[in-house]
């Protein structure tokens, strides 16, 4: 595959390749698939513009997005090769009057992409990748960290929850721990409040290529509060003996599995770059 060569030989000769893209400035960009969720790698001609790197979703004037661009609209957090160096980085798609400018000044600077431009009715987006620099701080635990530590005692706790209610159903006498669900649905809050209105404003701030999956994760931080209030209202009911079980399981496995997937996809786009704004809080 003439792509894998390109990424092979660019790998072992530190950024440089031969044939037609001898020359070329190149990057490797390694984007996470949007339908397999697997690593993707491409290589592909790049461009800095007041000192910002800069790849086109150009596909050479093909009438459909190439496939890494869809990548990075599902999750921005990507990895950059120069060949001398390797980072994260978060990529961002400009709409708008913002897009027409970079591309404008891609054009005035390679003007093949105008030629591209011209063969397709798409119009070819522009990134821009935001590099993610780790030593933001000295601090051994950042923010990213803290986050994770949170969504691991959250699962923690609801697999300890799902425990019980199957230990009953199978015929244990071991009442529900009713105070054990409502400290689980009260820390789950707090957990999702610390990020609407914390963690999520701070990163759009600093990584504005974030903002539309930070606008997303807010949207199932809604979709969980519905299951939980669900579930809460059942806690609250809830009599020995008498409570159906069966659909209470049910509801702690519909809220299990949508915080799980929510939880892959926020530490998988998010961590990198919330670890650089800040330490892990100390509670002594």
């Amino acid at each position: 595959m003439f792509q894998q060569q390109v990424i092979e030989e660019f790998r072992a000769n530190a950024g440089r390749v031969g044939g037609f893209l001898a020359g070329a400035r190149l990057v490797l960009l390694t984007t996470v698939g949007a339908r397999t969720g697997r690593p993707r790698t491409s290589p592909l001609a790049y461009l800095t513009i007041a000192g910002q790197t800069v790849v086109v979703a150009s596909a050479m004037g093909a009438d459909k997005h190439p496939d890494w661009y869809h990548n990075i609209l599902k999750n921005p957090a990507v990895t950059v090769e120069t060949g001398r160096e390797t980072y994260e980085a978060v990529a961002a798609a400009p709409a708008g009057a913002e897009r027409d400018a970079l591309f404008a000044e891609v054009v005035a600077a390679e003007p093949g992409f105008g030629e591209y431009q011209q063969r397709t009715s798409r119009r070819i987006p522009v990134v821009t990748l935001t590099r993610i620099d780790p030593s933001g701080g000295d601090w051994e635990r950042g923010l990213g960290d803290f986050l994770v530590e949170g969504h691991d005692w959250l699962r923690e706790e609801l697999a300890a929850l799902r425990r019980q209610v199957d230990d009953l159903l199978a015929g244990g006498d071991q009442p529900l721990e009713v105070g054990r669900c409502r400290g689980f649905c009260a820390a789950l809050t707090q957990h999702h409040t610390g990020e609407d209105r914390g963690a999520f404003p701070m990163l759009a701030q600093r990584f504005p290529g974030l903002r539309p999956l930070l606008r997303r994760l807010g949207e199932e931080h809604e979709v969980v509060a519905r299951l939980q209030g669900e579930l809460r209202t059942l806690i609250d009911a809830y009599e020995p003996g008498r409570t159906d079980l069966a659909r209470f399981r049910r509801e702690l496995e519909e809220l299990a599995t949508r915080l799980e997937a929510h939880y892959r996809y926020e530490e998988q786009a998010v961590v990198r770059a919330l670890n650089t704004l800040g330490p892990a809080p100390d509670f002594g």
